[in-house]
């Protein structure tokens, strides 16, 4: 079975949970706890990820919410107080990839784009219209008075899952769950 090479920055009870239990899964509360006022947002936008990937990646039946992981040494998140880095050997078939960059548009209700002259095209649409800021056709009234382009800008939020960044620095890892044989090893910070 061919492994990737990834890392997480954790609390360190997800260490403990690993121990305890023999996996790790993010459940809504952790997210909620971590991300406070904004943690909606972030459960609507992660479940629609999962939701995407549940035919792309092999992942647990019960999984909701994704595990964010470095593809590089570079890309680690430094030490910081009371946390831990797991570096685990990832089978492939349980991880997903994302190009940063993609996914930071559909983060922001951003359209998509198929390249350069795409994003320019419809940048172009936008002023036509004089829309200057596109998110507020996903998040405001603006996408009830042009739902064509709210639809356009939703439909090309399958792009930021289609094609990984050929430099493995420019993605990010997406994984379900960890399973202790996946941990390689255990920094503890203090």
């Amino acid at each position: 079975m061919a492994t990737v090479r990834a890392w997480t920055r954790q609390v360190p009870q997800v260490w403990d949970e690993i121990q305890s239990t023999g996996r790790y899964r993010v459940l809504e509360e952790y997210v909620r706890a971590k991300n406070a006022e904004i943690s909606d947002y972030y459960i609507e936008l992660y479940r629609w990820l999962t939701m995407m990937c549940r035919n792309r990646v092999a992942m647990p039946e019960d999984a909701e919410f994704p595990i964010w992981l470095a593809l590089t040494e570079d890309q680690r998140l430094p030490a910081a107080p009371d946390t831990i880095s797991l570096t685990l050997d990832i089978p492939e078939e349980s991880l997903f990839i994302l190009d940063y960059d993609r996914w930071g548009y559909r983060v922001n209700h951003w359209y998509v784009p198929r390249d350069a002259n795409d994003e320019a095209a419809f940048n172009k649409e936008l002023e036509r219209y004089g829309i200057g800021n596109e998110a507020a056709l996903i998040t405001g009234e603006l996408g009830n008075h042009y739902p064509a382009l709210k639809r356009k800008i939703q439909a090309s939020w399958q792009r930021a899952l289609d094609v990984p960044n050929p430099r493995m620095d420019l993605n990010v890892g997406v994984i379900w769950e960890i399973l202790p044989e996946w941990v390689q090893e255990v920094e503890f910070y203090e």
